[in-house]
């Protein structure tokens, strides 16, 4: 669900040739020396140099909050030394002394930065949030004058039109055209007062950018909903009735009964709360979380956030943020982004109201006489699957024990499929104690990567979940990968065992399928190397690994009661598969309206953009041709963290565009012998393990022999029917 993905782009939002620094301190070849040296030398704390510890894994034993904005200003300042040193390079530019020195340039600071990003966005504080605040526009400004800096552009296209450059090939071929175009697309080709007013742009995105990371955050903890009494939460499994009065207390509300809002619309205590004053509730809370005015009210920076990039935009030449944003992408441009999506709306509007008319019918029929609104669809659907399906998460949880899901599931899957193994280390530390790390081994015996995984929800850590990096993989540099899993699974109660939804499970093995892209990196550049890729292919690798959860051989490996060690029964395995489908009129349709909704803000022009969030928001549901009244998006715009502030603006229809990938390249697993060693190398020899070393459509070729097609993933979904 970084790249910080969520999966990871972080708070403090870079390009992608500031992100990819690598982790020792190296100046430009030929160029001088003694700038960048002197820079980093009055720097002498814990990031001054690469850990020590394995695989320079961080040594969060020797690192406290005060020692992130020291490195931040002394990671700026030798990067600053080593662009100029490249710049002012009195040698003819090459790509060796232009090209791969800028990759190289940053190490300090993107060391410290990797760190730093996943701290302010797991296990934030308030000294964590004012660094952030601090250096955001200082980040931001540094951007700026690497992209904006005339002697550096001219040396990287001096290059770019060289025969040199010309007959580059492989990895070099791209590390420069991609180069190029990042200089390009960040305003290099402007006039010198346009660049002056990007700068000013940027500067204030960037602060913008993180006040809404912080506010949502903040506000999203302030609008738990608080109970009086455990009746009102009837209906929700003992276990959430007990976590939620810890919570209260952890508020300082004895006594009292306080859930937890998720990152997204629908919670799932929407789907067990038998009161229906205590759904709505609930749902009002998530909804209008960060839009009712005062201390955590969004709207305002949305507004600014849309209207500036929208200027931005119009001063880049693109006629909206959207046509500028998606230069890289897979899907070239907004048009077809939407037209995409919008080929799924009449079958899924069909399925809305089909839906809608069987859970009011269904309310009606058990004496609820109540006309449905969208805090009851959660609760119905559940009546009308418990019914049809005989299912639910009563049932399925006991079998899906957290620890056990991820080391006889995600890992086992991973064994059996590209032949790694996991050794659990207990000697390196964490960040939060309740996180797990692994060292991962290749089929052949040698050290792949070191792995972490910090699953469990806590108030001052973002929602959703991600993968990013602690240290990026680089031949370049010698460098292996240390990644990171974030979750938000509810914790267990005290002394109770933690047990994971469906959803959970799926989660767990999408976020490991961003952590294989980065295990398997086997690039030069660690700019290319891994999960560097496109925002349209990125989930690709995640939505194709969820398909590992329900192959039986990994099923019954993992999915066992946590009390007795039983393995979950065939037929309860059946009733998951049967009800995989149903639903699917909010579990697609949240999801592509959130997608709709990302790409309507972003094709504004500036005068359009300045109107009133919350009015914009209901004229766009309005027009979607979804049932938006019963059905709101996965995010309303006032907590769409992902597009404000997390790097997926005119980018979230990439989950589906994936998903499509995702079921089109499951489709040809399954008609080539299933989940087998053979295959696990031809997949990560085709794409998991290229990165961005390719075109993303010659690495879909290459893999299946085709270019994608959306029928798999429309029968996985239930809106046609199979026999293609």
């Amino acid at each position: 669900m970084k790249i910080r993905l969520m999966t990871a782009t972080a708070p403090l939002v870079l390009g992608a040739m500031l992100m990819s620094g690598c982790t020792t301190v190296s100046a430009a070849t030929d160029a001088p020396k003694a700038a960048a040296g002197d820079a980093a030398t009055t720097y002498a704390g814990p990031f001054a140099k690469p850990s020590t510890l394995p695989f320079h894994a961080p040594d969060f034993a020797s690192i406290g909050d005060s020692d992130y904005q020291p490195a931040i200003e002394a990671g700026i300042a030798a990067k600053r030394a080593e662009i100029a040193a490249i710049a002012d390079n009195p040698a003819a530019p090459d790509f060796d002394n232009t090209i791969v020195a800028l990759e190289k340039a940053g190490s300090l600071l993107t060391r410290v930065r990797n760190v730093f990003d996943q701290l302010v966005s797991a296990n934030t504080n308030d000294t964590l949030d004012a660094v952030d605040t601090a250096m955001s526009p200082k980040l931001a400004a540094l951007d700026d004058d690497m992209y904006l800096n005339e002697k550096l552009f001219a040396r990287v296209k001096s290059v770019h039109d060289s025969a040199q450059g010309k007959a580059l090939t492989g990895e070099d071929a791209m590390l420069l055209a991609t180069t190029y175009a990042d200089f390009v697309h960040e305003g290099a080709l402007l006039a010198p007062a346009q660049k002056a007013q990007l700068k000013q742009m940027n500067l204030r995105l960037a602060s913008l950018e993180t006040e809404f990371s912080q506010k949502l955050t903040a506000g999203t903890a302030a609008a738990d909903p608080v109970f009086d009494s455990a009746a009102q939460l009837d209906g929700m499994p003992e276990a959430a009735i007990a976590a939620a009065a810890k919570h209260a207390e952890d508020k300082g509300l004895k006594g009292k009964y306080a859930i937890a809002l998720l990152n997204f619309t629908q919670h799932p205590a929407l789907s067990q709360l038998k009161n229906r004053a205590s759904r709505k509730t609930l749902f009002e809370a998530s909804v209008n979380r960060t839009s009712s005015g005062g201390e955590y009210d969004t709207t305002g920076i949305v507004s600014e956030l849309a209207t500036l990039r929208a200027k931005k935009a119009a001063l880049l030449g693109k006629p909206d943020f959207a046509s500028w944003q998606m230069y890289d992408r897979m899907v070239t441009s907004p048009a077809k982004a939407m037209s995409f999506m919008q080929s799924f709306v009449p079958a899924l509007s069909a399925a809305q109201t089909r839906e809608a008319k069987e859970l009011q019918d269904f309310a009606k029929a058990h004496g609820d006489d109540i006309a449905l609104q969208p805090w009851d669809w959660g609760y119905y659907a559940e009546q009308v699957r418990r019914a049809k399906y005989d299912l639910d998460d009563a049932q399925i949880k006991p079998y899906f024990e957290v620890w056990r899901v991820l080391e006889d599931g995600v890992f086992h899957a991973a064994t059996k499929t590209y032949g790694i193994t996991f050794k659990r280390r207990t000697d390196l530390p964490v960040y939060h104690p309740t996180m797990r790390t692994y060292e991962v081994y290749d089929k052949d015996g040698s050290e792949l990567a070191l792995f972490y995984f910090d699953p469990f929800a806590r108030p001052n850590k973002q929602g959703g979940a991600w993968m990013g990096n602690f240290v990026e993989q680089s031949y370049l540099t010698g460098d292996k990968p240390v990644i990171f899993n974030t979750l938000n699974i509810v914790p267990p109660a005290e002394g109770q065992p933690a047990l994971a939804t469906w959803d959970n499970v799926t989660t767990m093995f999408h976020e490991f399928g961003h952590a294989l892209h980065g295990m398997f990196a086997s690039q030069k550049y660690p700019s290319l190397a891994g999960s560097n890729t496109a925002r349209d292919f990125v989930e690709f690798p995640s939505q194709f690994n969820e398909n590992f959860a329900t192959v039986p051989e990994v099923l019954n490996h993992y999915a066992k009661h946590y009390r007795t060690g039983a393995a979950i029964p065939p037929e309860l395995i059946g009733k998951i598969e049967a009800a995989s489908r149903f639903n699917q009129g909010l579990g697609l349709g949240e999801t592509l309206e959130a997608a709709m909704l990302d790409m309507d803000w972003h094709r504004l022009t500036p005068e359009q953009a300045g109107q009133p969030p919350m009015a914009f928001e209901g004229k766009a549901l309005a027009e979607m041709g979804l049932r938006t009244d019963l059905i709101p998006p996965r995010y309303r715009t006032p907590y769409f963290r992902h597009i404000w502030s997390n790097g997926y603006s005119a980018g979230y229809y990439a989950y589906i565009w994936t998903e499509m990938l995702a079921h089109d390249g499951w489709d040809w697993v399954e008609k080539h012998g299933g989940m087998t060693r053979a295959n696990g190398d031809h997949i990560r020899a085709s794409f998991l393990g290229q990165g961005h070393s390719k075109d993303y459509a010659v690495m879909y070729r290459d893999f299946t022999g085709y270019d994608p097609e959306v029928e798999p993933m429309l029968e996985a979904r239930g809106l046609v029917s199979k026999g293609r």
